[in-house]
C-alpha cells in the first residue's frame, strides 16, 4: 500500500512538470487538455489505491461490470498499465465496426508505446509519466474517429452545482424547486465541440420573448434544466425559473416554466406558467411533449419543509391542453420516449415499503396507460443495487437503458449504469450492469461517488455525460462538472469545462430517428389554441399548497374522471411468491392512496406506521374459481390491491399502486406475475372476462374515509371495555382523554399496538408481502379472537372490522385534515383524491 501513495506523489510531480512543458507556447497540446491528463494521472494512482484497500468490494463489483476492462485489474501497477490496456480495447472495438475508420497508424503508434512502456521500469516515474501523456493524446484520436460522432455541436445548460447542504436544495426532490436554484447559467451551444479549441455560446444572447407573462423581454437572470431536442434537430424545450430566493414560497418568480425555442435562437415562446414547477419537458412522437409538474397536488410525507409532489403530464406543444398522465401519490421525474415509442421515467414507490430505497425505472403509454415498472423495483437490500435511478434514456438499437445511479439525499449525479429489462429481475443486481465501476451507488454503498450524470447514449458503449472526478455528496467547494465522451471500457475525453460553472444534460445538436407513434386511448388530444391562462372553469387549484404561496390561478386540465376503467386479472394465483396451501381467493380488495395534503412528516399520524399514507377502502370484488377478475375502477385514483380469503383475510397486499384513466381497460396476468414467464394458455376465456365488469361493493362505515373511531372503537365499547376495566392488569381498551395527547389517538388504539399488525420502516423492508403472513393473518390479536379470549362473542360483521382494520395497516385516520373531528368520529372526507 506504502509503495501505492509514494508512486502516487511521484507522479503527480511528474504530471505537473510535464504540463508545464506541453503547455508551452507552439505546443500541440492546450493547457487544459493538459491539467485533464494530469488529473486522469492521479485519478488513475487513487483507484489502483482504493481498489487494494477493499478486495471484497471490489470482487463485487467486478461480477457487476459491463466491460471488464474498465475495472481496475490484478496486473495494473500504474495508471500507464491501465490506459495502455483500455486504449487497446478501444481500438479493437472501433476497428471490428461495420462503418471502422482506417486506425492503421494509430495502431502502429500503440503498439509502439505498448513496447516502450514494456521497457520502462515502474520505478522510473518520470519516464512512465511521459509514456502517459503520449499514451492520453494517441487515444483522443483514436476516440474522436469514432463513427458515432457524427456531429459538430451539441446542445447543454450551465448550473451551479452546490455543495451538500439541505438549504441549497441537494435532495433528490427539492432540487427541482426553482427557489433553491442560483440566478446564473444558461441555455448554450458547444461549437467545434469535438476539437483542440471548442467554444460555448449562448442561445438565448438575444433572443426576445415571444409569449407570455415576460413577452417582449429578455429572459431575466435564472436557473436552468432539462433541455430538448426534438426529432428533427430543429427545436428546443427547457425549464427556466427567475429563481427568487423566497424559500418554501410558490409563485411566478420562484418556480420552473417550459420555454420553447430554435436552434437558432429565435422564436423563444413560455409555453407554461402558474404557481407550480413544471420541468422535464419530453417530445413526443405525434407532437405532444410530456413533462413533470405539480399540478397533480399533494405533498411528501417524509419531509421537515414544504415539498409538493410532482408527476408525470403532458400537454400539446403551445402548452393546451394540459392532461395529468400520472395520479400517482409520490414524485416521478425525467420522463423519455424509448425505441417502441413508450414513455420510461423515475417513479419513487413508496406503498408501505421503506422511504428511500424504491426509485426506480418505470414505463407507459405516452398517454398514461398501463404504468408499470420497468426493471429493479423489488429490491431486497437497500445496500446491494442504487436508491435512485436518474436521467433514463433508451440506448440506440439496443433494448437496454442508460440511467444515474443516485441518492436518495442528493443531487441526481452518481455512477452510470445499464439497465437491461429482458434480464430476469433477481431483487437484487441482476436487471443493472455497471457502467463506470469507479463510482460506486452514492448513499447506498461507501464513499461519495457522486461523478457522472445525464448521459445521452450513442451506443451500448459509448456517452456523452457530464463528470467531475471529486463529485462529492458532504459540504465542501463547490463542484465543476464537465462535459465528456464516456466509453464502456473506462476512457474519458473532455470536451468542455466551464471553470465557474458545471455543465449539464449534453445532446449532440442533430436529428435523429423519431420513435413510432403510439395512439392516444385516452382522453388527450384537444386541438391546440386552448388558451393557458388562468379561468374561472376547466381547471383546478393545486391542492393544499404551502403556507404563503400564491392562490387563485387555475390550472388546465382535460379528462372526464366520472368515466370508469376496467380492470381485468386472468388469474390471481399466478404469482412469484407461493400461495399457502389450500388457499382460496374469493374476493379482491380495492384500497385507494390517499395523497398527503399537508407538508410536514407525520403530521399528522396517520397511524403506527412511520410517515405511511392515509388509505381508503373502496370495497371488493369477486373473484372466480379460477381466479380470474373483472371490474370497474373509478379513474384517477391511485389503489392498489389485496386478495382476499374465504374468511374475508387479506392474504397478500401489493406495495405500489396503480390507476386507470377515464375509459381505460387495464389487464393484469396474475399477482407480482413474472413477465419473463410466458402465462399458459387457458383453453377457454377466463370465466370472469364471460360477463359484465363487475361493481365494487363498498364496505362497512369508518372504512371510507378510514376511521378506527368509526370502525373500531364502538366494538371494544360494546365487548371490551367493561370487563378490562375491572381488571387492573388488563390493557385499557377505552378512548381515554385523546384530546390531551398532539395524536389525538385513543388509549385502546395505542394499547393494542404489540397485537395489531402494521408496516412501519424507514429504511428497507421486504418490497412483497409474504403471502399468508400479512395483515390480520400475522397479528396477534386475530390469534387471540380465535382461540377464544373468555366469553367474547363476536359478530361475523364485528370481526369482520376487527380484519379490516388489521389489514389496512392498522391505521388510525383516513384524512389528513381536521384530525379533532376525526377524533371524536366525525366523517371528513379527505380534499385530495
Amino acid at each position: 500500500m506504502r509503495q501505492y501513495v509514494v508512486l502516487l506523489v511521484a507522479i503527480t510531480a511528474s504530471a505537473a512538470g510535464l504540463r508545464a512543458e506541453t503547455a508551452a507556447p507552439g505546443g500541440d497540446t492546450p493547457t487544459w487538455l493538459s491539467a485533464e491528463w494530469e488529473m486522469q494521472f492521479a485519478h488513475l494512482q487513487k483507484l489502483i489505491v482504493e481498489n487494494a484497500k477493499d478486495p471484497s468490494r471490489s470482487k463485487v463489483v467486478a461480477s457487476q461490470v459491463f466491460r471488464p476492462d474498465a475495472l481496475i485489474l490484478a496486473g495494473d501497477h500504474d495508471p500507464v498499465d491501465i490506459l495502455l490496456r483500455r486504449t487497446q480495447a478501444l481500438l479493437a472495438h472501433l476497428r471490428a465496426l461495420p462503418d471502422a475508420p482506417n486506425l492503421s497508424i494509430h495502431a502502429e503508434a500503440l503498439e509502439q508505446l505498448q513496447v516502450e512502456a514494456g521497457a520502462t521500469v515502474i520505478a522510473n516515474v518520470q519516464a512512465r509519466a511521459r509514456i502517459f501523456e503520449r499514451l492520453a493524446a494517441l487515444r483522443r484520436k483514436i476516440s474522436l474517429s469514432n463513427p458515432l460522432l457524427d456531429f459538430e455541436r451539441i446542445l447543454f445548460i450551465k448550473r451551479p452545482c452546490l455543495p451538500g447542504k439541505e438549504e441549497f436544495g441537494n435532495h433528490m426532490c427539492q432540487q427541482y424547486y426553482g427557489f433553491y436554484v442560483a440566478k446564473a447559467g444558461g441555455l448554450f451551444v458547444l461549437d467545434n465541440a469535438l476539437s483542440a479549441n471548442p467554444s460555448a455560446r449562448d442561445l438565448l444572447a438575444d433572443s426576445i420573448c415571444q409569449s407570455g407573462r415576460l413577452k417582449g423581454a429578455k429572459l431575466p437572470p435564472g436557473g436552468y434544466l432539462a433541455p430538448e431536442l426534438s426529432y428533427d434537430g430543429k427545436t428546443i424545450l427547457f425549464a427556466f425559473t427567475e429563481a427568487e430566493p423566497a424559500l418554501h414560497q410558490w409563485n411566478e418568480k420562484t418556480t420552473y416554466h417550459i420555454f420553447r425555442v430554435n436552434t437558432d435562437g429565435s422564436q423563444l415562446r413560455q409555453v407554461t406558467d402558474g404557481p407550480v414547477n413544471d420541468f422535464d419537458p419530453c417530445f413526443l412522437p405525434d407532437g405532444r411533449v410530456a413533462f413533470i409538474s405539480e399540478r397533480r397536488g399533494g405533498h411528501g410525507r417524509c419531509h421537515p419543509s414544504p415539498k409538493p409532489n410532482y408527476t408525470l403530464h403532458s400537454m400539446n406543444a403551445d402548452g393546451s391542453d394540459i392532461v395529468c398522465l400520472s395520479v400517482h401519490e409520490s414524485n416521478e421525474w425525467q420522463p423519455s420516449v424509448d425505441n417502441n415509442g413508450m414513455l420510461v421515467y423515475t417513479r419513487w414507490d413508496y406503498v408501505d415499503r421503506g422511504a428511500f430505497q424504491a426509485h426506480n425505472p418505470w414505463i407507459t403509454t405516452p398517454d398514461g396507460r398501463d404504468a408499470r415498472a420497468l426493471a429493479g423495483n423489488y429490491g431486497k437490500a437497500w445496500q446491494n443495487r442504487p436508491l435512485m435511478t436518474m436521467d433514463l434514456r433508451a440506448i440506440p438499437s439496443s433494448p437496454r437503458y442508460i440511467t444515474t445511479a443516485a441518492a436518495h439525499h442528493g443531487q441526481s449525479y452518481g455512477s452510470l449504469v445499464l439497465v437491461d429489462p429482458e434480464i430476469v429481475d433477481d431483487d437484487n443486481m441482476s436487471p443493472y450492469l455497471r457502467l463506470t465501476p469507479e463510482a460506486l451507488f452514492p448513499e447506498a454503498e461507501p464513499g461519495n461517488h457522486t461523478m457522472f450524470g445525464t448521459a445521452w447514449p450513442l451506443s451500448e458503449d459509448f456517452y456523452l455525460c457530464v463528470f467531475d472526478a471529486n463529485g462529492r455528496m458532504e459540504r465542501g467547494p463547490q463542484n465543476n462538472f464537465g462535459i465528456y465522451l464516456v466509453d464502456a471500457f473506462g476512457n474519458r475525453e473532455l470536451l468542455y469545462r466551464d471553470p465557474a460553472l458545471s455543465c449539464l444534460s449534453p445532446i449532440p445538436l442533430k436529428a435523429r430517428p423519431c420513435p413510432p407513434i403510439l395512439p392516444h386511448l385516452t382522453a388527450v388530444g384537444k386541438p391546440a389554441g386552448t388558451a393557458v391562462s388562468s379561468s374561472s372553469s376547466g381547471g383546478v387549484v393545486p391542492a393544499s399548497l404551502p403556507a404563503g404561496a400564491e392562490a387563485g390561478t387555475t390550472i388546465p386540465v382535460s379528462g372526464d374522471k366520472n368515466v370508469p376503467g376496467t380492470v381485468g386479472i386472468v388469474n390471481v394465483y399466478d404469482s412469484r411468491n407461493p400461495w399457502p396451501a389450500g388457499t382460496k381467493i374469493k374476493a379482491l380488495r380495492i384500497m385507494q392512496v390517499l395523497p398527503k395534503t399537508t407538508w410536514r412528516e407525520s403530521s399528522p399520524r396517520i397511524g403506527h406506521g412511520f410517515q405511511k399514507g392515509a388509505r381508503a377502502v373502496l370495497g371488493t370484488v369477486p373473484v372466480e374459481e379460477d381466479g380470474s377478475v373483472y371490474f370497474r375502477l373509478p379513474a384517477d385514483k391511485p389503489v392498489f390491491f389485496q386478495a382476499l380469503d374465504e374468511r374475508g383475510l387479506a392474504v397478500q397486499s401489493m406495495r405500489s399502486d396503480t390507476y386507470v384513466h377515464p375509459g381505460q381497460q387495464l389487464v393484469c396476468q396474475g399477482c407480482h406475475e413474472s413477465k419473463h414467464q410466458a402465462p399458459s394458455a387457458p383453453r377457454e376465456s377466463p370465466l370472469a372476462f364471460r360477463r359484465a365488469a363487475s361493481e365494487i361493493q363498498p364496505d362497512v362505515d369508518g372504512s371510507r374515509p378510514f376511521s378506527y373511531p368509526r370502525l373500531v372503537q364502538p366494538i371494544l365499547d360494546q365487548h371490551c371495555v367493561a370487563c378490562h376495566e375491572k381488571d387492573p392488569k388488563a390493557v385499557k381498551l377505552g378512548q381515554g382523554d385523546f384530546m390531551k395527547n398532539k395524536d389525538r389517538w385513543y388509549a385502546s388504539y395505542n394499547n393494542l399496538k404489540p397485537f395489531c399488525f402494521y408496516v412501519d420502516f424507514l429504511l428497507w423492508n421486504d418490497p412483497r408481502t409474504t403471502p399468508g403472513k400479512f395483515g390480520a393473518r400475522a397479528s396477534k390479536l386475530l390469534a387471540i379472537l380465535d382461540k377464544g379470549h373468555y366469553d367474547v362473542k363476536l359478530s361475523p360483521e364485528e370481526l369482520h372490522r376487527i380484519t379490516l382494520w388489521l389489514d389496512c395497516n392498522s391505521d388510525f385516520f383516513g384524512s389528513y385534515e381536521n384530525i379533532d373531528a376525526q377524533a371524536r368520529g366525525e366523517v371528513v372526507q379527505p380534499t385530495l383524491e
